[in-house]
């Protein structure tokens, strides 16, 4: 940990500051905090590791590293859609050539970008690239708190109607019930997902990805709808995402918190899980016990009983549950996660990751930056 906060610190700011950005300047031109940004984003991601590289027969095909680098930007810029990134590209030089093209003949078409996206979808390319960072940065950092919850992602697509299976019938039994297990088929997903008979892709694999209706109640009661899918983020210390995962939209949340749980543990060792009152299941508490971590759920109001309340230092931990909302805030409003113009949970879950590539680049680098504290120096 002190070794990756001496480079982000002492090396990687130095560096950039001192020796990239004038060389850059001087090459370049004048940078906006933007371009800079931008620079320092793909310094920290090293995108060129994970895309493929095609060898073969016939005309040489679009470098793919620089449609890579256009993704990140319209991220960084918050630009809305691939048509105005395009005309981004053709009006700025500076961003043109950060991204890989000295003249504005050699941007691809917009056609190109759309089948490179799909490409990038297709291969999970954003999820690799983001595993790879946290991987780097995150790995070696004893994180006190993982912060879970899940927001609405509105889709421009049609709802996918809800098949719900035929019951099959009761049998009537003149005998004792006995206690026998249940079979698959009678546990529900979140009961087949803590019997320890699933794997971590199985788990990921059996969650719903179709588009659909969901609802949610906010703090005042009130209900709202949509339709388009949830993102279930697990944020760490420092309003750092460290693990998504994109569902339909009517997806409880529950079912969607134990291998979000196993996916994070996988990534970085935590501490303490807190989560709202939505997370409220004995098998989610149970879990995360058994992965040694404390959990801190608030219990719900039962029936005329009033709900149990949490103790005085458990109240004090939860009040950072609050810094996963300001995670989706950014998202939406600095990152391009409100304009979600694809079709398809493979797409939509690029655009959006594309999106978190940017806000955890940024916010590794802001928690990072030494602050003075009592005279000594000290991350954030």
């Amino acid at each position: 940990m002190n070794s990756l906060l001496q480079f982000l610190t002492q090396s990687f700011g130095p560096i950039l500051q001192d020796q990239l950005f004038p060389v850059l300047r001087e090459e370049l031109g004048p940078m906006s905090n933007r371009h800079e940004q931008f620079v320092c984003t793909m310094a920290m991601l090293q995108l060129d590791g994970f895309v493929i590289v095609r060898h073969g027969r016939g005309r040489p095909g679009h470098d793919r590293a620089s449609i890579a680098r256009a993704f990140v930007a319209k991220a960084v810029f918050n630009v809305s859609t691939t048509r105005a990134i395009l005309d981004r590209l053709h009006s700025d030089a500076v961003l043109r050539r950060l991204c890989g093209w000295e003249t504005v003949a050699q941007i691809p078409d917009e056609t190109v970008f759309s089948r490179a996206f799909a490409e990038f979808a297709q291969s999970e390319f954003p999820q690799r690239v983001h595993a790879a960072l946290v991987q780097r940065t995150q790995s070696e950092r004893l994180i006190g708190h993982i912060l879970r919850d899940s927001t609405a992602i509105e889709a421009r697509e049609k709802p996918q109607p809800k098949v719900r299976p035929a019951a099959p019938p009761p049998r009537r039994s003149h005998h004792k019930k006995s206690k026998k297990p249940k079979s698959p088929e009678q546990m529900t997903r979140l009961d087949r997902q803590c019997s320890g008979t699933m794997t971590l892709d199985q788990m990921l694999a059996d969650l719903p990805r179709a588009c659909d209706v969901g609802c949610k109640t906010n703090s005042k009661g009130s209900k709202s709808f949509w339709i388009g899918f949830k993102l279930h983020v697990d944020v760490a210390d420092g309003q750092i995402p460290i693990s998504c995962v994109l569902t339909s939209a009517s997806l409880n949340d529950t079912q969607a918190a134990v291998p979000l749980s196993l996916l994070t543990a996988q990534r970085v060792t935590s501490l303490y899980d807190l989560m709202d009152a939505g997370y409220d299941a004995d098998q989610i508490r149970e879990q995360s016990v058994n992965s040694g971590h404390i959990p801190i759920i608030p219990r719900r109001k039962l029936g005329s009983e009033p709900a149990p309340v949490m103790d005085p230092h458990q109240r004090v931990r939860f009040r950072e549950r609050t810094a996963v909302e300001r995670v989706f805030s950014r998202l939406k409003d600095e990152f391009g996660g409100r304009f979600v113009r694809v079709r398809g949970w493979a797409k939509v879950m690029a655009h959006l990751m594309f999106g978190i590539l940017a806000l955890t680049v940024d916010q590794i680098l802001c928690w990072s930056e030494p602050q003075k504290v009592e005279g000594s120096t000290v991350p954030t």
